[in-house]
């Protein structure tokens, strides 16, 4: 194992590839863009294109539309597969619920990185419940924007991986129309339509979206295994005409979206994988998730001249959920979790034999929980922008203030099951509120000042975040479920921190270097006296070009001084979503993206490559017995779970007028399940895969096309994890074929 990694720069910079930009984000404040040389300004985007991203004084990436429109996916883990420094674990293999980590934070429900959409933050509970259970649909994006290093000191309140913000659909800057639809095996379907038009002082949009499936695994009793979600947005503006002394521009915004998936938690025993991967036990038929989302976002742009802008959001998100799903087996009054059961069937061979339906069961033998929920996110948010120009220099302020509520109502029951011959048979309906009766919530304000200063070739961009927050909880307990206050039971925890950061750019001929230090911060619980986590992070790359080899080569150090740990249902815990110190962490890595077009720039074909690879390498510095076993005992030296060491992926392209075909493949490293060191142990092991996907399209005339997907191309049979419980599959083989419309 490596003990340090150097922290080095190399030849680059890529002013000759800067890529595309959507037309509607050029169009002033009509599109609520303003572009200028040294500085983007938008109610909702932060970067808004490649240029931005690659003339950052930290680490960024920008996905625009027409890699969106590429794979055309509705799974976000596929999408983000291709940004260095991302790592993903997949569960369900359609990325309802995707667990991302950037540049080695821990990727549990994606709660350790800062969660946005249209510049606003989207976890249901960021501070409070940051677990994501509601992931926006990336299939309805625009763009997707990632924030790494001292790139994302404004954005919080996870300050240490980095932060994502996605871009929902832009009003258009005159009248567009949109339509497509696909079918595929598994009976998977998608229909996605929008509508938009902009006149000199109005504009609107509306969008919807829906798309399903019958599911890849198979029940042992033959239900339906898969999903169905839609997803609404509509957004209106109206504006000051051009000729206004003053521009101002008011846009509405609302989003609403459903789903219900028949998703458990309950994965397979290493022989049931090795022989029928996709199989489902019997005691998972009742497993269902039922969610909705709405949001209203309320977003007015000043401009008092092309210099000075301000912009401010008032937003509200409300997240309602309920997974019903397997929980406990319980027999002669010993009650197992299903965790602990699918690690070790053959030392709960009964329990085993109950889940997989075998055998047929006393009365609530089967515990089924009802984990209903149930967030409130709003705020109130705003940033002044002044930027001036003198003598081979650039100046910009920003100043940006925030204040947010959020809470998480848990009022939760269980739920008894028999199961016969197969099939389940509720015998006893639990009383709601009866398991878990509590209010968590979170207030919350941030301010952030950045300075950018350029003189001729050289950038730096101090900054500094405020974070100032007050989380609570209160229990009503199991008895008072009309919560009078009997046995009410009230705990507070409060934290304030300085969050510093600096970052530079310096442009050579054909290369630059940047680079910059922060301080990493993520938000305690309401536990008293828990404390924050806390980190220094430091990052050096280069960005080039050389032969028509553009790219980009960064190496990072992240130095926990007091990690934290969260006993989350989806890793094997309880569920509490308390957090446990686990201490001195060291996190180091490389990341590397290479691009290069094989065809010469007059040729009527393109064949572009795209390269990336993130090395990452994990260390405890310090021993300790993780809470609820989730980690494991953990030594000085281990690695972090869950965390692949190396991965890369590679897209080649045929592009052409009339058509275009696109090749994928991603190589994810084996990583283990609990910390350790050393060779991995098979029962704690995640194996190495590689998957390639495959889309192309034919473009019947710029108006209509014929798009043709597939997703692992080789149906190649891989696990993805062990966790919540047991060893879960990657989507297997599928074919789409689907028309595109647009005016």
């Amino acid at each position: 194992m490596y003990r340090n990694i150097p922290l080095f720069s190399a030849l680059l910079f890529t002013a000759s590839i800067f890529a595309q930009t959507n037309d509607s984000l050029q169009s002033g404040i009509v599109s609520s863009l303003i572009r200028l040389d040294e500085v983007v300004l938008s109610a909702n985007v932060i970067l808004g294109s490649k240029y931005q991203a690659k003339n950052r004084t930290g680490s960024a990436y920008y996905i625009s539309p027409q890699e969106l429109e590429t794979f055309n996916y509705t799974d976000i883990n596929r999408v983000l597969r291709s940004v260095p420094g991302v790592s993903i674990y997949e569960e369900d293999g359609f990325g309802l619920r995707p667990n991302i980590s950037l540049r080695g934070t821990s990727p549990e429900r994606s709660a350790k990185i800062t969660l946005m959409e249209d510049g606003v933050l989207i976890a249901p509970a960021p501070y409070s419940a940051p677990a994501a259970y509601y992931f926006p649909s990336v299939a309805r994006m625009q763009a997707v924007e990632i924030l790494k290093g001292s790139s994302q000191v404004q954005y919080g309140p996870f300050t240490t991986g980095g932060a994502i913000n996605m871009l929902s659909t832009e009003i258009p800057d005159d009248f567009k129309a949109f339509l497509s639809a696909s079918y595929g095996n598994y009976n998977s379907g998608r229909l996605h339509a929008k509508i938009g038009d902009a006149k000199e002082r109005f504009g609107y949009m509306v969008e919807y979206l829906n798309f399903n499936s019958d599911g890849f695994k198979n029940l042992d009793n033959r239900g339906n295994t898969g999903f169905d979600k839609n997803d609404l947005v509509a957004k209106f503006r109206v504006n000051t005409s051009r000729a206004a002394s003053v521009q101002q521009s008011l846009e509405f915004k609302f989003q609403y979206s459903d789903e219900t998936s028949n998703e458990t938690y309950v994965g397979l025993s290493d022989a049931d994988f090795e022989a029928t991967p996709f199989r489902r036990y019997s005691g998972t038929q009742e497993d269902e998730m039922v969610n909705d989302h709405k949001q209203f976002l309320l977003t007015h742009l000043l401009a008092f001249s092309d210099n000075f802008h301000i912009t401010t959001h008032a937003y509200y998100n409300g997240f309602s959920r309920n997974w019903y799903k397997l929980d406990a087996v319980s027999l002669d009054g010993d009650r197992r979790g299903v965790s602990g059961i699918l690690a070790d069937p053959s030392g709960n061979p009964e329990y085993f034999d109950v889940i997989t339906g075998t055998v047929d069961s006393p009365n609530d033998a089967l515990l089924v929980k009802a984990n209903n929920r149930n967030y409130i996110s709003k705020g109130l948010q705003t940033k002044f922008d002044y930027h001036w120009s003198g003598e081979n220099t650039f100046h910009d302020i920003e100043i940006g203030l925030r204040y947010h509520y959020d809470e998480e109502d848990r009022f939760q029951w269980i739920d008894g099951y028999s199961i016969n011959e197969g099939n389940m048979i509720r015998t006893t309906d639990g009383t709601p509120g009866t398991d878990a009766n509590r209010i968590s919530d979170a207030r919350a304000f941030a301010s952030f000042a950045l300075y950018k200063f350029k003189y001729k070739d050289l950038t730096i961009t101090p900054g500094l975040r405020y974070e100032n927050i007050s989380l609570g909880r209160t229990n009503f307990g199991s008895d008072d479920i009309e919560r009078i206050g009997t046995e009410l039971s009230v705990r507070e925890n409060k934290t304030d921190v300085w969050i510093p950061g600096m970052g530079f750019n310096y442009n050579f001929d054909k290369f630059s270097v940047f680079g910059g230090i922060h301080k990493g911060f993520s938000p305690p619980t309401s536990r008293e006296d828990e404390k924050a986590e806390e980190s220094i992070n430091v990052e050096l790359g280069s960005r080039f070009t050389f032969n028509g080899i553009s790219g980009e080569i960064v190496g990072f150090f992240n130095d926990y001084s007091n990690l934290l740990g969260s006993d989350l249902a989806a890793t094997g815990g309880t569920g509490s979503l308390e957090q446990f110190n686990a201490g001195e962490v060291n996190v180091q890595g490389i990341e590397i993206l290479l691009n290069y077009d094989f065809m010469p720039s007059e040729s009527a074909f393109k064949l572009p490559l795209t390269f990336s690879y993130t090395y990452t390498d994990t260390e405890f510095q310090s021993s300790f017995d993780s809470a609820e076993d989730i980690w494991g005992e953990v030594a000085v030296g281990d690695e972090m779970p869950y965390i692949s060491k190396h991965q890369f992926n590679t897209i080649l392209s045929l592009e052409h007028s009339s058509f275009d075909l696109n090749l994928s493949g991603r190589f994810n490293g084996e990583f283990r399940t609990r910390a350790g060191q050393g060779s991995i142990p098979e029962d704690e092991k995640v194996p190495s895969s590689f998957v390639l996907d495959l889309a192309g399209a034919y473009h019947l005339n710029p108006n209509a096309s014929i798009t043709l997907n597939f997703i692992n191309l080789l149906d190649e049979e891989y696990a993805v994890s062990r966790v919540p419980a047991g060893l879960r599959p990657g989507h297997p083989l599928g074919a789409y074929l689907g028309v595109r419309l647009q005016y």
